[in-house]
């Protein structure tokens, strides 16, 4: 008897499970069906512009392997043109990339002034990538060190030395080779030293900064030695009647 009754129960709940069901359908049913067709269209609109950007990506790509051998080949003018395609119709991040290796490109024909121009462009567009920005300013200082005053190549690195800053070791090394070149023996030898502190350095950078670091302790001391140097005492050098 008592299993007769629970399975008169369960039909009873059945039913009025059923019921529910059928006047939560009558009530919402539109709307169900509308949620999941715009699911089904948002799901395939996603991938559809996933599928886009990848194969955007892909282009680009290609593009820009063309437009680097041109260049790696000797054909100037027509890697430079396939360069400044590419930041017209690229994604973002590519066309950052060419005017990049553009620069670069004029850099290695010797075209310093174009390639400053260009890397100058880079590190001012607030649009790129923080990280090619500072690579664009690093690269112009490179480029100006031999012709630059001590004021300039401070201003074009004193955003890239401080701790935090990815390109820090090498703008480092470049504003102590601008130290040297403009006699700040001192400023020179500090960042140097911030160099061969930083465990984070490059061994490479590090290993020159070593260098360097000798070289200024060599030219202090065969300073002092000489007759009339710092090392020497008041009246050593002069001559004596």
């Amino acid at each position: 008897m008592a299993d007769q009754t629970d399975h008169f129960m369960r039909e009873v709940q059945d039913e009025m499970r059923k019921e529910r069901l059928a006047r939560t359908w009558d009530r919402y049913g539109v709307f169900i069906v509308a949620a999941a067709v715009l699911l089904v269209l948002g799901v395939g609109g996603y991938q559809f512009a996933e599928h886009r950007s990848l194969s955007a990506r892909q282009a680009a790509g290609q593009e820009f392997e063309a437009a680097a051998r041109l260049a790696a080949g000797g054909k100037a003018q027509e890697a430079h043109q396939a360069f400044d395609a590419m930041v017209k119709n690229a994604p973002p991040g590519y066309g950052t990339l060419a005017r990049l290796r553009n620069a670069g490109a004029y850099a290695a024909e010797g075209k310093r002034a174009d390639a400053v121009a260009a890397y100058d462009a880079v590190s001012k567009d607030t649009s790129a990538d923080p990280l090619l920005r500072d690579y664009a300013t690093l690269q112009a200082a490179l480029l100006r060190v031999d012709e630059a005053d001590w004021t300039e190549m401070q201003n074009r690195l004193k955003d890239l030395t401080n701790d935090t800053n990815a390109w820090r070791a090498p703008a480092r090394e470049v504003l102590g080779l601008a130290a040297m070149k403009a006699g700040n023996q001192d400023e020179a030898r500090k960042a140097f030293e911030q160099i061969l502190a930083d465990s984070a350095a490059p061994p490479s950078t590090t290993e020159r900064a070593r260098i360097l670091m000798t070289i200024l302790t060599e030219a202090a001391l065969s300073k002092a030695a000489q007759p009339g140097g710092a090392g020497a005492k008041p009246g050593e050098g002069s001559a004596t009647k």
